[in-house]
C-alpha cells in the first residue's frame, strides 16, 4: 500500500497521541498545522501548543496561521502536496482548507456522533451521566462535526470515571481508529454514513463549550447530578462553588476535583457542611456528597484532610 502524504492539524494534548501513533506506524506525515503560540503564566511568555512541541521533537515542519484564509498560509499548505488532511481537536476550517487534498480531510472526534457534537464532548458525556461514549472518524464539511461517518469505536463508562481518565482512554482508542481510517482511505475501501440516518428523527445531544458560570455547582440539584458534574469537570476545567463566611459575608471560591455520592437519610439541613478526618461532607436532601480532593482560591490543590486541618469550615456556608 502506498501511504498518502498527510498534513496533521491539532493543538492540545488529546491530539498528540494520534500523531505519535501515525509516526510510529510509518505513516507519511509531511507537516503539522497548530495554533499560534499564546502568552501564558505570570510572565506572559509565549507558550507552544503540545502538538507543536511534539512536532518539533520529531523534526516535522509546522505552520501556525493566525488566519486560515491568509494567502501565505494557503500557499505554504499547498506546497506540502497533501493527499489527506487529518484534524484532531482543532479549529473550524474554511472550505478552501478542508477541500484542498484529493482524499479529503478526516476529523477524529471524541464522541459517538451524531451525539455530542461540539467543543466539550468528554466533559458533557460524564456531566450527563452517560454509560458509554466513544470516538468517531468522519469526512469534514462546513457544518461542525456533521460530515459523513467513516468508523466508530464504543467505550463504556462507569459512574466513577473522571474527564481526565476518559480523555486519556479516548485518545488511545482514537489513535487506533485513526490508523484504521487512514489505511482504509488509502485502500479506497471505507464506508460513508450520513449522520442523519442514525438520529431516527430525534435531535442530537450537543457538547458546546463550557463557560465558568456553568462550572459552578448548583446545590439545588440532586446528589447524583452533582456527582456527575464534579467528575465531568475533573481535573479540568474543574467544578467550583462559593463559601460564604457566616459573620462577614466574605466569599471564597473552592474547586472540587473528587467527590463520592452516598444516598442516605439524615436530619441536617440541606447544604450543611460537616468535616471528617479525610473528607468534607455536604448534606443534601437525598444524601451526602463526600468531597475528598479540592483547592481553595489562591492555594494549592490538596486532599480534604489537609484542607480541613487548617480551615475553619464551621464558620462558612455554601452559596447556592
Amino acid at each position: 500500500m502506498n501511504h498518502p502524504r498527510i498534513v496533521y492539524m491539532g493543538t492540545p494534548d488529546f491530539a498528540v497521541h494520534p500523531l505519535r501513533r501515525l509516526l510510529e506506524e510509518g505513516r507519511r506525515v509531511v507537516g503539522v498545522v497548530t495554533n499560534p503560540d499564546k502568552p501564558a503564566g505570570r510572565g506572559q511568555r509565549p507558550r507552544e501548543s503540545p502538538v507543536k512541541r511534539f512536532a518539533a521533537e520529531r523534526g516535522l515542519p509546522v505552520l501556525q496561521p493566525e488566519r486560515f484564509r491568509d494567502k501565505a498560509f494557503i500557499e505554504a499548505l499547498e506546497a506540502w502536496r497533501a493527499d489527506l488532511q487529518i484534524v484532531v481537536a482543532f479549529k473550524m476550517l474554511p472550505e478552501i482548507v478542508w477541500a484542498m487534498p484529493p482524499l479529503g480531510t478526516v476529523n477524529l472526534h471524541a464522541s459517538l456522533l451524531p451525539d455530542y457534537r461540539g467543543a466539550a464532548p468528554v466533559n458533557r458525556v460524564l456531566m450527563n451521566g452517560e454509560k458509554h461514549t466513544g470516538v468517531t472518524t468522519f469526512l469534514l464539511r462546513q457544518e461542525i462535526d456533521a460530515g459523513n461517518l467513516i468508523f466508530q469505536e464504543q467505550v463504556d463508562v462507569d459512574d466513577k470515571t473522571t474527564a481526565g481518565e476518559l480523555h486519556d482512554r479516548l485518545a488511545r482508542v482514537g489513535s487506533e481508529l485513526l490508523l484504521k481510517t487512514v489505511d482504509a482511505i488509502a485502500a479506497g475501501d471505507y464506508p460513508l454514513i450520513d449522520q442523519s440516518t442514525l438520529l431516527q428523527g430525534r435531535s442530537p445531544k450537543l457538547a458546546p463549550k463550557i463557560f465558568k458560570e456553568e462550572m459552578k455547582i448548583d446545590w439545588r440539584r440532586d446528589g447524583l447530578s452533582i456527582h456527575n458534574h464534579v467528575r465531568g469537570l475533573s481535573p479540568s476545567p474543574a467544578a467550583w462553588t462559593a463559601l460564604r463566611h457566616l459573620r462577614t459575608g466574605e466569599l471564597l471560591s473552592l474547586k472540587i476535583f473528587s467527590a463520592e455520592w452516598q444516598p442516605a437519610e439524615h436530619h441536617l439541613p440541606a447544604g450543611a457542611l460537616r468535616p471528617t478526618p479525610d473528607a468534607l461532607l455536604v448534606h443534601l436532601p437525598d444524601g451526602v456528597l463526600r468531597v475528598t480532593d479540592l483547592q481553595l482560591s489562591g492555594k494549592k490543590r490538596m486532599s480534604a484532610g489537609e484542607f480541613l486541618r487548617g480551615f475553619p469550615v464551621d464558620q462558612y456556608t455554601l452559596e447556592e
